[in-house]
């Protein structure tokens, strides 16, 4: 019999192990790709913006890794991958805009002229002194960021650098999230025996090439992730079940059922494989009758929440030369209010092919970080209003926007505490012990949309090997 297996999760990770089953499972294998919302591409959405295609959930991937340049080209859309201007980034922090120190750690300098133009006196020589204090060692252990670099280079380099660009990427707090999990060449050069925190940026640092060719750090597509989500779907060429949330897993005698649908009439899908590429909340209700000690894990990870403002400007506005800013927690505008924006991408400056369709100049404010809510529970209209005023604050760009468009993602961003990775090992060795059911998603090894397609090929070999083992149907119920 051909094998029948079931994706749970239409994002990148739900859609990339769909194709993978595809091609390794071949034309005559039935798969089902079932979605609870209206839409596929989870975290990926490509809106029309002043009549442009532009992305408003991730805007990039990490180009120095391989997994979405091959898909790419696997798909036959590699062409349509771009790459960023030569503009840089900047941070405000303590109530100036600089420009984005280069040669650092995220955030983490290996010396104090790297971050001279950010950081003031008192912070610069607490980096300067910081090869003095004693040796640090980890032992294996696992720490916070914040708290470990707070004690070490000061508070300065964590609330303007460190934390915003963990911000940029996990919507997460300094102080909370693991060294190991998002910080991991730091942690690895500690481990290799760095004694000081500036020893081991500098180690983790690349040696400069003079005459090596700079390769691209990001890459993003001309029409927007819509045309790479398009080519997966028509590639994995699944059933498509959409709407349709699933509240139930149960091992059979010949492998699993899902429970699909509304409660009062639900549909049972029997399968011989299973991939959950859903956020953890998601998976933890799903395993904790099949894979208790999975699911209780999957409990601890907690998820932040955002809203993105997309603005289409006037076509005679001028943008900073920057591709963006981001913007230190509790920072003020020079009335006293807060910012509420965390961080500003001049898309038309870094993606010099993204106007509008009258030149329009597009750009997106991000809202949003764990553990503050506030700003997340205005409506629409008042965020996109504090937002323009953030933006003229930063810019002085106070026009009206030509087209505007407003875009929540609740519990988007999965926050990696400390001990993310032996959580995560734990959860994939319980899960591992169940043929025929594998995980995928932003929860596991990264939150970056090449790591969550690396899932989600992945989980779509552990469920081939299980078929071609034919150990799908070995446990009972």
């Amino acid at each position: 019999m051909a094998p029948r297996v079931a994706v749970v999760g239409g994002g990148i990770a739900g859609l990339a192990a769909a194709h993978r089953l595809r091609r390794e499972l071949g034309p005559q294998a039935e798969i089902v790709l079932v979605e609870q919302a209206s839409r596929i591409g989870g975290k990926l959405r490509t809106v029309e913006l002043a009549g442009r295609a532009y992305d408003l959930g991730a805007e990039a991937f990490l180009a120095r890794r391989p997994e979405v340049l091959r898909l790419a080209d696997e798909l036959g859309v590699a062409a349509d991958v771009v790459h960023p201007g030569g503009v840089s980034a900047s941070v405000h922090a303590g109530g100036r805009t600089r420009r984005l120190p280069t040669g650092t750690v995220m955030g983490v300098p290996a010396g104090p002229e790297a971050v001279r133009d950010v950081l003031s006196e008192a912070g610069l020589a607490a980096v300067r002194a910081e090869p003095e204090l004693p040796p640090l060692r980890l032992d294996g252990a696992d720490v916070p960021v914040g708290e470990l670099l707070r004690g070490r280079v000061g508070d300065e380099v964590v609330d303007r650098l460190v934390e915003p660009l963990l911000g940029g990427v996990y919507a997460g707090d300094s102080n909370r999230l693991s060294l190991r999990a998002t910080v991991p060449a730091l942690a690895a050069a500690l481990d290799a025996g760095a004694e000081s925190i500036t020893a081991a940026a500098a180690s983790a640092l690349p040696a400069p090439k003079p005459d090596a060719p700079k390769l691209p750090v990001f890459g993003a597509f001309h029409s927007g992730y819509r045309r790479l989500i398009d080519q997966l779907l028509i590639a994995a060429d699944a059933q498509l079940r959409l709407g349709l949330p699933v509240r139930g897993l149960t091992r059979t005698a010949t492998g699993w059922r899902l429970e699909i649908g509304a409660a009062p009439s639900p549909e049972f899908l029997d399968v011989d494989g299973v991939v959950l590429a859903v956020p953890a909340p998601s998976a933890r209700r799903l395993l904790q009758d099949v894979v208790p000690t999975a699911a209780v894990k999957l409990g601890e990870v907690e998820l932040a929440s955002m809203v993105v403002v997309g603005l289409a400007l006037p076509a005679d506005v001028a943008l900073p030369n920057a591709s963006g800013v981001l913007i230190a927690r509790g920072e003020r505008h020079a009335d006293g209010t807060p910012f509420t924006a965390k961080a500003f991408t001049f898309s038309s400056n870094k993606w010099p092919h993204l106007r509008g369709a009258g030149g329009e100049l597009l750009v997106r404010g991000s809202v949003g970080r764990f553990g503050e809510t506030a700003d997340l529970r205005l409506d629409d209209a008042e965020v996109q209003r504090r937002v323009r005023a953030d933006l003229a604050e930063l810019t002085g760009i106070a026009a009206e926007p030509v087209d505007s468009v407003v875009l929540r993602w609740g519990g988007g961003l999965p926050q990696y505490g400390v001990g993310h990775l032996d959580l995560i090992a734990d959860v994939e060795r319980a899960v591992a012990e169940q043929p025929g059911l594998a995980l995928a998603g932003a929860a596991l090894h990264g939150v970056g949309v090449p790591a969550c397609v690396a899932t989600g090929e992945a989980a779509a070999m552990e469920i081939t090997r299980a078929l071609l083992r034919g150990t799908c149907r070995e446990v009972g119920p």
